[in-house]
């Protein structure tokens, strides 16, 4: 494979939800700056209202942190080795344009991060995208140009790229 065929990782977004703003959304706020090694999280909004549950639309609910280069690599695999004590990846996980995302039930499987009473026990989402160099031609504002379809990550690249790169079975 040339260089610009090679997959690498282009981001990794983690996203807690909270579901309600105030000292619980503070406590989200401050595992997940300790989980990605000091990033800040930024708040999300709901989009709608939804009086069953007590959510107004605006209200903040959630947090989520977006990381790249190594730190996001190694998020990943600290990620992915966290997730896979419990669980393989699946082939429904990957879309068909390469991304894959995963979900991890509590903070407290990580390695550092204790129980803590006061605070309890938060899950979150963890989303990864794998391009190829060269995709951001597609996405610029200037000189903007379509994508060569060799240039195109697909569900097959993606897999055998998590496989061979965090050594994690995919069914």
């Amino acid at each position: 494979m040339t260089d610009m065929k090679t997959p690498y990782v282009a981001k990794v977004i983690v996203h807690m939800g909270v579901g309600e703003a105030g000292e619980r959304l503070v406590n989200a706020e401050k595992i997940m700056s300790d989980l990605t090694e000091g990033s800040k999280p930024i708040r999300s909004y709901a989009k709608n209202t939804l009086p069953a549950f007590g959510v107004r639309r605006g209200q903040p609910i959630g947090c989520k942190a977006t990381l790249r280069g190594q730190k996001a690599m190694d998020f990943l695999a600290l990620a992915l080795k966290t997730y896979s004590i419990e669980h393989v990846l699946h082939q429904r996980q990957f879309d068909a344009t390469g991304n894959f995302g995963f979900g991890i039930e509590e903070h407290t499987d990580f390695p550092g991060q204790a129980y803590d009473p006061k605070i309890g026990i938060y899950g979150m989402d963890v989303i990864a995208v794998i391009e190829h160099k060269g995709t951001r031609t597609a996405r610029r504002k200037i000189q903007q140009k379509k994508l060569n379809s060799k240039l195109h990550v697909t569900r097959e690249d993606s897999m055998k790229f998590v496989t061979e790169t965090f050594g994690i079975e995919v069914e």
